[in-house]
């Protein structure tokens, strides 16, 4: 049989032109797979790149240190001690140090002699602490916004907590009630700072000293301990450990508090117990020194931080205590106080409450970020009216008798003259 030529030579043109674009579409494949995993391992090297020290500081106060290594994102660390002589060391995994690395850290320091950086090998650098010989303790803790290994030194000597945690209970008599007083901050962590440089450690300190010497000399019956009478540094969970090794009966921290709206103003008391409220959660990720994001990521460990309450009933006096508490502030300050200066109770979730086995509350004094309240924190005369308000929030939890018997004629000037803020701040400051 005769074959057409012009037949198979279109078939084989087919043929040819069919196999070309297989062959083209194999290569567009490889081509573009390739192109992903080249894209894939450049993407995981950028994303492994090395973090940089890039500044070692100190903060000092009386009797504590603080040492702050700045790094340029977060990373993991492990510690040791070394002897003879006495060394601490910190290293820091997949770190180098910063081509503009600054050390402004000087040598002498009553804690630490001298700090040495080197790049131990090629993906950890170490931190070397020569330590001077006495008697302190110090804790290493790790930050996130911004990213921070902070190394806190305190004297074990000096640090009064230490001898608050060996009060005896009182047993002799029951009817004596034992409050522990916390004045929040202290030592190298001023807290909140105002406008015009009014530091809360020394406000809520001023104030807790204040609540001591009433109670002294005017309540018999209880008996009033500080976590803190000078300007120290105490870790926050060792606060509530102060309160439970004295077997206090009331647990009250005090602070002042900040916004960043400048006209933010007024005094609150919380109780610890998550929130979804938004100015609740900056205040304690304020206090508790983390970020808003970590705040809400404690959601997850929500049932862990809530077991400290231990019972229902705990968080029902928690409740009453608080609210005697604001409503004493707000009716011995603030007579005739605006409607928006009784901010209330809430709650949010406050490590310095966390494993206080009493009734226990925190309570935001005011806002020293508010210039015009800022200057109220620094006069002596409204501190120790915050003072004498605190003393009858106590009592009137105790006696459970009416606040505003208790606080008759007691406060001046705001008890006596009755006047607002604005025009306390205008007449006598």
């Amino acid at each position: 049989m005769k074959t057409d030529w012009r037949y198979n030579r279109q078939n084989q043109s087919r043929e040819s032109i069919a196999g070309i674009g297989q062959i083209w579409h194999l290569l567009s494949a490889f081509l573009f797979f390739f192109a992903f995993f080249i894209f894939s391992v450049s993407s995981d090297a950028s994303s492994f790149r090395l973090n940089e020290l890039r500044e070692i500081k100190k903060e000092a106060g009386s009797d504590s240190l603080r040492i702050i290594a700045e790094l340029s994102s977060s990373f993991e660390y492990t510690t040791g001690k070394l002897s003879n002589p006495e060394r601490f060391y910190i290293d820091i995994k997949n770190a180098i140090i910063s081509k503009s690395f600054k050390n402004s850290f000087s040598v002498s320091d009553s804690f630490v002699r001298g700090v040495r950086v080197g790049q131990y090998n090629s993906n950890t650098v170490r931190i070397v602490l020569d330590l001077q010989a006495g008697d302190f303790k110090f804790e290493v803790t790790s930050q996130k916004h911004p990213s921070r290994l902070v190394i806190d030194f305190y004297s074990g000597a000096k640090n009064n907590y230490h001898q608050a945690l060996k009060v005896p209970p009182i047993q002799d008599n029951p009817l004596k009630k034992r409050i522990v007083i916390d004045p929040g901050h202290g030592g190298h962590d001023p807290g909140a700072v105002g406008y015009n440089g009014l530091y809360e450690k020394n406000v809520v300190l001023d104030i807790a000293l204040k609540v001591r010497d009433i109670m002294r000399q005017e309540n018999p019956n209880y008996e009033i301990l500080l976590t803190r009478d000078t300007d120290v540094f105490i870790p926050l969970p060792k606060r509530a450990e102060i309160a439970n090794r004295a077997n206090a009966d009331m647990f009250i921290s005090i602070h002042a508090n900040a916004s960043y709206n400048r006209m933010a103003q007024g005094i609150e008391t919380y109780i610890l117990n998550w929130t979804d409220d938004e100015e609740a959660m900056k205040v304690a990720a304020r206090e508790n020194g983390i970020s808003l994001k970590e705040m809400r990521q404690l959601r997850d460990e929500l049932s862990i931080i809530l077991a400290s309450l231990e019972s229902e009933s705990k968080r029902d006096e928690s409740i009453k205590v608080a609210g005697f508490m604001q409503r004493s502030l707000i009716s011995g300050l603030m007579p005739e106080y605006i409607s928006d200066y009784d901010r209330g109770v809430k709650q949010a979730l406050f490590y310095v409450l966390v494993g206080a086995k009493m009734p226990a509350a925190l309570v935001e004094v005011g806002f020293i970020s508010n210039v015009f309240e800022e200057k109220m924190l620094g006069n002596e005369t409204y501190r120790l009216n915050i003072a004498k308000s605190i003393v009858a929030g106590i009592k009137a939890y105790f006696s459970e008798a009416p606040v505003k018997g208790v606080m008759a004629n007691d406060l001046e000037p705001f008890g006596k003259n009755k006047v607002s803020p604005a025009r306390y701040i205008k007449n006598k400051i």
